[in-house]
């Protein structure tokens, strides 16, 4: 994101150097030995199968932090306003309140926390961006009552003047130390768009909202600081000793405890020595350091109140220029030991305390330092510091291999670290924590008083609501360890009422040897136990359904899903006479597209999408054809633009922290050079075209396919030609262009949604390849590939094809096909070619006996013979099985296949 207080690096396209995006699984997996980690080894943790995990919720709206309850219900602040409520008992997932908040930019609701004595006040404090002309967030306090937020007990504790004219860095996270004080994040809140690749220290008249010395290294102002209050039943607060100023107010806000933060994104306070972490989202420069630029995202450790440096330094105390904004000119930084704030926008005091370096710190490219952060956009962020003891009975207590141990994690690179200290508090070593859990983008970690940890996960796409954002909760247990859940579906999870579903539970499991399960399932009208249930949903909404799965020793995990009933997808069909694989010369391809929608009637042929073109490409494209409103000839970009997880950063339409792909098409498409521009763009990163946001450089990118990108891109925005419903068309354009192409013809259309049902989109299209085809190219089977180039020009064929091998292709239409013309090279024994559909013992649709010979030049005793077709209509997967049962050795070779019309 860079969003939610710039959280991340952004540009054309955000490529993080971590695996794309991947569903919430849980495996063991071999133990590494010892992890090499920078400048010590760490021996390998603890039984990775002992942590289990239990997928509590999912499908939320921009998750941002998470309350866990005494009862263990959870609060869940959304951040366009919404309160959610999960009832740990019943499963169920409920919103309790909607606060009239201001969203744009950054902003919304953005932290929540229970009271210390949550059992006796029911207090729930909240941070957001109110709604209206005043620029402003509350710090509020309010009474929860059997579910329900009680809107008259609200008491604003703290008013927090803000602008909302730029973008970015809100921050807003809640947490309360082990003395019931409470800390707030709050962002700069700084203009971080016109920044000419320095930081933001615009001095000039009427620039004051790109000046961080008006906000951050301003003692006069609430924005970049870390704030600690200690609230009273009033609903007031009172200042603690030792925050960094006077609580007279003298030289700054009593409230801060630290300043000279840039976006103090996540928190945590040491319950033990009181030592305050952060995560610090890091500015996008173009200033030289030490480690590439001056762009680090930082792990700070506060052992006391003080300054950290921003926006005057970064990292080891590392100094930015001076920049004059007026002039473009650098002169010599500021004094890390006497840091002066002489900008005219500062009303606090002008010197400040001596600058604090970071605890860790790391930039877009590899660390040297701490090799095991990864590379890419980033945005660090600070977890809870484990103690044991603080935990003695707690059932899923961590080993004692984590004490002490802070956690930190990142939401770009997806993963959770386990940091070493010593016995001051030094940084030592870090490890990889569960790494084989995939967190998709986690946003808050909390561990429990029974010990076991709370992630919170946002989901893959920013300012939305993702499929795999939720909450994940991970136990882990030295004797028996609890069953893992997982729920599968045969069936549709969307259609009309009465929809009937048959769930499985058989790919549950347990790690320990010899335990039964048992297994339970509950939802609204649903309940049944055995590892399979068939449910009908005869009402429309949406329905929760939850697995429990149990051992005999008391072991338990749940796992969830939901069902959306009351609007069935359309059925879109591409109708045809021909033959549905192939293509031949000069010949034509006769098609009527039909779309139905039960909930929609009569279908509006106009909003029907259609497409036919000629590819130059023709394998693998079906998973390249299913998700893509683009021209259908820009497919494999398509497909390429997704396996990148370029979405994170652009969505197609709307602007997130990044401008929509179709705005930047509108934009360059009619330039001269626009693919080029691009294309260097998103190989070289850069800055200054949509804002100061740079885009992070992808030098390992291929030129080919940065520039299959870029014209992706400038596709999004031309006008789609319409076709008709039906026709024929001329299948002319492969003529003379080789055999690798393909034609497709797609058509798409999306319902109007229904029954508080969101509106669905099918698909459906045709690919007709040439008919000949390369035996190497099979889906499946298990012969042997030979590549042959010397003293044979080239030719490339199966081989070792012995009695009983075979060769499989996928979904081939033989209506039509008289013959299968197979290039063959009798060099062997000699057998018996056999055509079979469905499986290796399905239906024989033709055979044809292959001669014994031997052929000493590969180059030649090639030749053509005919495998003779009887086939039923449709589509079916084809095996190729070869056999002489009298014979081990090997019997022929064979190159390619061509499929002949009648």
């Amino acid at each position: 994101m860079r969003f939610l207080a710039g959280l991340f690096t952004i540009g054309l396209f955000c490529l993080a150097s971590v695996p794309r995006k991947q569903p919430l699984t849980f495996a063991p997996f071999a133990s590494p030995g010892k992890l090499k980690m920078g400048p010590v080894e760490a021996k390998a943790g603890p039984d990775s199968s002992r942590f289990t995990y239990t997928t509590l919720v999912s499908g939320l709206d921009e998750p941002m932090e998470i309350a866990l309850l005494p009862n263990y219900d959870i609060v869940v602040a959304e951040r366009k306003g919404a309160v959610r409520y999960f009832d740990n008992k019943t499963k169920e997932l409920s919103t309790i309140a909607q606060f009239n908040v201001f969203s744009g930019i950054e902003d919304g609701l953005l932290g929540v926390a229970a009271d210390p004595d949550f059992k006796n006040t029911n207090w729930l404090y909240f941070y957001y961006g109110v709604a209206g002309d005043k620029s402003v967030s509350h710090l509020a306090r309010f009474e929860l009552k059997d579910k329900k937020l009680d809107q008259a007990s609200k008491k604003v504790l703290l008013e927090v003047p803000t602008q909302r004219q730029y973008c970015c860095h809100s921050a807003g996270y809640l947490t309360f130390d082990a003395d019931g004080l409470l800390y707030l994040s709050i962002g700069d809140n700084t203009n971080a768009e016109e920044i000419e690749g320095h930081n933001p220290t615009d001095e000039r008249p009427g620039r004051e909202l790109a000046d961080d010395q008006a906000s951050t290294a301003n003692s006069n102002d609430f924005r970049g600081k870390i704030l600690r209050i200690k609230p009273t039943a009033n609903g007031s607060y009172s200042i603690p000793d030792g925050n960094l100023f006077p609580k007279d107010g003298s030289k700054g806000k009593p409230e801060i405890y630290t300043m000279g933060v840039r976006n103090p994104f996540r928190i945590s306070v040491d319950p033990k020595t009181k030592y305050v972490y952060w995560g610090d989202v890091g500015p996008d420069t173009e200033i030289p350091a030490s480690e590439g630029k001056l762009s680090y995202d930082e792990i700070n450790q506060a052992r006391k109140p003080g300054f950290f440096g921003y926006p005057y330094f970064l990292g080891d105390n590392e100094v930015f220029p001076d920049y004059d904004f007026e002039t473009k000119k650098e002169g010599p930084g500021k004094d890390p030991l006497k840091p002066i704030n002489d900008s005219p926008n500062n009303t606090g005091v002008k010197e400040l305390p001596p600058a604090q370096p970071a605890f860790i710190w790391y930039g877009k490219g590899p660390s040297k330092k701490w090799p095991m952060v990864g590379k890419g956009a980033a945005s660090a962020m600070a977890g809870p510091v484990y103690y044991s003891d603080l935990y003695a009975n707690a059932p899923y207590k961590l080993p004692d291999y984590y004490n002490g141990k802070l956690f930190i994690y990142e939401w770009v690179r997806k993963w959770i670290m386990a940091v070493t200290m010593d016995a001051n508090g030094d940084y030592v070593s870090m490890e990889p924590f569960l790494p084989q859990l995939k967190m998709v983008a986690p946003m808050d970690m909390r561990i429990a008083p029974d010990g076991a940890i709370y992630l919170l996960a946002y989901g893959t796409n920013w300012f939305a609501r993702n499929t795999d954002s939720g909450i994940i909760r991970v136990e882990y247990s030295e004797g028996n360890r609890n069953p893992i859940a997982k729920l599968d579906i045969k069936g549709k999870t969307i259609g009309a009422a009465p929809l009937t579903v048959t769930l499985s539970a058989e790919n549950s499991r347990d790690f320990d040897p010899g335990d039964k399960l048992t297994y339970a399932w509950s939802g609204k009208g649903i309940s049944g136990t055995g590892p399979q249930l068939t449910a009908t949903f005869t009402k429309p909404g949406i329905h929760q359904v939850v697995l429990t799965v149990t051992d005999q020793n008391g072991g338990k995990s749940t796992a969830t899903t939901e069902f959306k009933v009351g609007n069935a997808p359309p059925e879109v069909k591409i109708e045809t006479a021909a033959n549905r694989s192939f293509y031949w010369d000069n010949t034509s391809f006769p098609y009527n597209i039909k779309v139905t929608d039960k909930e929609d009637g009569r279908i509006d042929p106009a909003i029907i999408k259609t497409g036919f073109t000629y590819l130059p490409f023709g394998k693998d494209l079906a998973s390249a054809l299913t998700s893509t409103d683009a021209d259908i000839q820009y497919a494999g970009a398509a497909k390429l633009y997704a396996s990148l997880d370029c979405k994170t950063c652009h969505t197609m339409s709307t602007k997130s922290i990044g401008p929509a792909l179709q705005e930047i098409s509108k934009k360059y498409r009619s330039q001269v050079g626009a693919s080029d521009f691009l294309a260097k763009k998103i190989i070289s990163g850069g800055s200054g075209n949509w804002g100061s946001y740079p885009m992070p450089p992808h030098p390992d990118l291929r030129q080919k396919d940065a520039a299959e990108l870029a014209d992706y891109i400038l596709s999004l925005s031309k006008p789609k030609k319409a076709m008709p419903l039906s026709g024929t068309l001329q299948l002319s354009e492969h003529v003379g262009k080789g055999n690798e192409g393909a034609y497709v013809l797609q058509a798409s259309y999306s319902d109007k949604g229904a029954n508080g049902i969101e509106s669905l989109k099918s698909a459906n299209y045709i690919v007709l390849k040439n008919p000949l085809v390369q035996l190497e190219d099979y889906q499946e089977g298990n012969v042997g590939v030979v590549i042959a180039t010397k003293n044979t020009g080239f030719v490339s064929y199966i081989a070792n094809i012995t009695n009983g091998k075979y060769t499989r292709f996928d979904a081939i239409d033989l209506k039509g096909i008289r013959n299968i013309r197979l290039r063959v090279q009798e060099h062997g024994a000699g057998g018996t070619v056999e055509l079979r559909q469905g499986s290796k013992d399905g239906a024989l649709v033709g055979k044809v006996d292959l001669a014994a010979g031997k052929i000493d030049d590969l180059k030649h005793g090639w030749k053509e013979i005919l495998l003779p077709v009887a086939a039923p209509a449709g589509i079916h997967d084809l095996f190729f099985v070869f056999k002489n049962e009298k014979i081990k050795g090997p019997l022929f070779h064979i190159d390619w296949m061509y499929f002949e019309k009648q």
